[in-house]
């Protein structure tokens, strides 16, 4: 069997329209042949009656003492409202289909509730169904533990269970349909001229999504890289081919489509703390309690400089507190700059490349931007800048690097 995953985010379900939109892609895959696995999310955003953030409000409003294995019973039970919609739809519309749980779909996971890894997927129930042509309706977001308890994957989850299942049926391609045409340069929020790309690797979306673009999931594209899945993020409300996410080896043997670009995109994670700790004379093993205090006491660092005279890193600013307490319980005293930005620049061609680091400098010295910390990779450089600079920044990189032609 050709076998094509599609998954619909929370926007493509949420209304009457929406969901026409949805049925019209499943309806196209169906006439390419393909047997098709639909992955769905939780109907709409915050404050509509199914969406996750919803359904934790409704732990929030009646005590919000449930225990972390009820709220995952709780929590995915807006996929399987989706499952039931779109299967009843299919079937009004003389699409044989069938919904299955997580766990009904062999998505087998550990016991983290709230956050659970896959362990594995039991694929036989599933294949049984497309040998019988039905379409197969999947709820992302969702697992079982061994000991058979509903688990949840954590944010993006969804995307995750999407790439999974491509990656344990042997897809031919996983469709991720969003509410934007595919990916784009930078936040069309932040950067009105962002293009759409056509192609990027597997590498470059990966750093782009865990540098605050929200268009996919990095553990989904870490799965889909591992078994070289092609991902294509689309939009469910146009006919576009949106962003193809392969293998690097695949994108060098298409440069008639794919121009040898040296910046991929600019992302931001905003809201972030720098924290930046000095040695007096003599005190090595500054390093070691500072990041063993924040581990101890699951503080999450980033952006972080190790250096004979110190250190310094970002946290979030809803932790930038609880981070300035222990450090001042170590005996040391922190100089701490709150409301902060993560700008990053990312492209799989600048490994190599001089004259990188001083085009970024030079863009950010023109608008008179401030860099307070900075750190690299061979695919990606990171600039901490204030906050209040954020948009200044990321539109004065995205000109500098000629994204917007």
């Amino acid at each position: 069997m050709r076998i094509l995953v599609q998954k619909f985010g929370g926007t493509s379900l949420s209304t009457a329209e929406a969901r026409e939109h949805a049925i019209k892609h499943i309806r196209r895959a169906i006439d390419e042949q393909y047997a098709l696995v639909v992955v769905v999310s939780a109907m709409g955003r915050r404050g509509e009656p199914y969406a996750t953030d919803t359904l934790l409000q409704l732990i929030n409003e009646n005590g919000n003492c449930l225990p972390v294995r009820e709220r995952d019973m709780l929590l995915a039970c807006g996929e399987m409202i989706s499952a039931a919609a779109l299967c009843s739809l299919l079937e009004s519309r003389g699409v044989s289909s069938v919904a299955l749980t997580g766990g009904q779909a062999g998505i087998e996971t550990t016991y983290d509730y709230g956050n659970a890894r896959i362990t594995g997927i039991r694929t036989d129930r599933i294949e049984e169904f497309l040998n019988q042509g039905k379409v197969v309706v999947v709820t992302g977001f969702q697992g079982c533990a061994p000991n058979g308890d509903i688990t949840t994957l954590g944010r993006g989850g969804s995307d995750t269970s999407a790439t999974a299942l491509g990656a344990a049926l042997r897809a031919e391609r996983v469709d991720i349909f969003t509410d934007v045409d595919g990916v784009l340069t930078a936040d069309p929020r932040i950067v009105t001229d962002a293009k759409p790309l056509v192609k990027v690797s597997y590498m470059e979306i990966c750093n782009m999504a865990n540098n605050g673009a929200k268009v996919i999931h990095p553990r989904a594209v870490e799965i889909a890289m591992a078994a070289d899945i092609p991902v294509r993020v689309r939009s469910t409300f146009s006919d576009s081919e949106g962003t193809l996410v392969t293998g690097a080896a695949a994108l060098q043997r298409s440069k008639d489509i794919v121009p040898d670009r040296l910046i991929t995109g600019i992302a931001h994670v905003a809201n972030v703390s720098q924290m930046a700790v000095h040695a007096m004379e003599g005190q090595y093993d500054l390093q070691l309690r500072v990041f063993k205090a924040m581990a101890q006491h699951g503080i999450s660092v980033d952006l972080i400089n190790v250096t004979p005279s110190g250190v310094a890193y970002t946290v979030f600013d809803s932790e930038a507190d609880k981070a300035a307490t222990l450090l001042a319980e170590l005996g040391l005293k922190p100089a701490i700059v709150q409301d902060c930005a993560k700008v990053s620049v990312i492209g799989g061609g600048m490994n190599g490349v001089p004259g990188v680091m001083a085009t970024i400098i030079e863009a950010l010295t023109e608008e008179n931007i401030g860099i307070l910390q900075s750190a690299d990779s061979n695919t990606t450089i990171w600039v901490l800048v204030r906050g209040t600079d954020i948009s200044k920044a990321v539109n004065a990189l995205h000109r500098k690097f000629q994204l917007h032609l």
